[in-house]
């Protein structure tokens, strides 16, 4: 991943990344009392905002974390950030914890001021090698907590499957749970059986893709079929396609699991036109 930009937000201020400052008793930092977004920006335009903002109210809300700002004033800051850091591909990270308050306390949960945080990185963009061969990817079975609908910052286990994929040699790691598909440590994951995208339905087990919802939007305009329907083990490992979608990503092919062509072992027809309806979309 490239090096963040310069600029970031704090508390109410932009000012140099490498000047932030956070408390250390932060519940945030203390017990990963926290939410975050990742918003994708293309050409200096925030895409996909009004979904990514409900998406953070709905965390706030799951963790009882008191909505610090409007929509509008989210917008506003998301604006800041991409202007003072130049625009273009970037996107802007957000960031709002439960707060700092004097000790370490479980519970009841403080009723203290938020911390908001936001900074932004170039976009990662696949290379070319990636859009012609795919990428390769392994299962594991989804160790993860119960509440994997809400995007928080505690990522520990997130971070360690994905930290088996690339000792592993692979670009991702597609999870299971009770034989089913959930998703991958840091994308959605959708499948292409007999032409028809299918992918898990939204539920506490994933969190419901911004990415993936634009793959929804898409299909819909297009006329290409897809469904949210049970995934099984067999189904995935048999499937024509398999893709990867995420804000940092676009839409990925899948064309290798566990070893194991799928597919044809390139990358499909149906990810071929996805893609470039995506594109296509980012770029209008």
């Amino acid at each position: 991943m490239a090096e963040p930009l310069p600029t970031c937000y704090l508390n109410g201020s932009l000012m140099p990344l490498s000047e932030a400052r956070v408390s250390p008793l932060d519940r945030s930092f203390l017990f990963g009392d926290g939410v975050y977004e990742v918003i994708p920006a293309r050409a200096g335009k925030a895409r996909r905002l009004a979904a990514n903002l409900a998406r953070l109210s709905h965390s706030l809300q799951q963790l009882r974390i008191r909505n610090p700002l409007s929509d509008r004033q989210w917008t506003g800051v998301v604006e800041q950030l991409i202007g003072a850091n130049g625009g273009g591909d970037i996107y802007v990270y957000l960031q709002v914890s439960r707060g700092a308050e004097y000790g370490r306390n479980h519970a009841p949960l403080p009723d203290i001021e938020p911390t908001i945080f936001g900074f932004c990185a170039p976009l990662p963009q696949p290379t070319r090698q990636v859009l012609e061969l795919g990428v390769a990817c392994i299962t594991a079975i989804d160790t993860r907590w119960a509440h994997c609908d809400i995007k928080s910052v505690a990522l520990l286990a997130n971070v360690l499957l994905r930290q088996q994929a690339v000792e592993a040699g692979a670009g991702e790691i597609i999870l299971l749970r009770d034989g089913n598909l959930t998703e991958a440590s840091a994308s959605s994951v959708e499948v292409i059986i007999e032409g028809e995208i299918r992918m898990p339905p939204n539920s506490p087990r994933l969190l419901p893709g911004t990415t993936r919802s634009l793959v929804e939007e898409l299909a819909d305009r297009h006329g290409i079929a897809r469904r949210a329907t049970t995934v099984t083990e067999a189904q995935l490992r048999a499937a024509d396609e398999v893709w990867l979608t995420a804000a940092t990503r676009g839409v990925i092919a899948v064309t290798t699991l566990d070893g194991k062509a799928v597919g044809n072992g390139k990358p499909g027809p149906l990810w071929r036109r996805m893609h470039q309806l995506v594109e296509a979309y980012w770029t209008a």
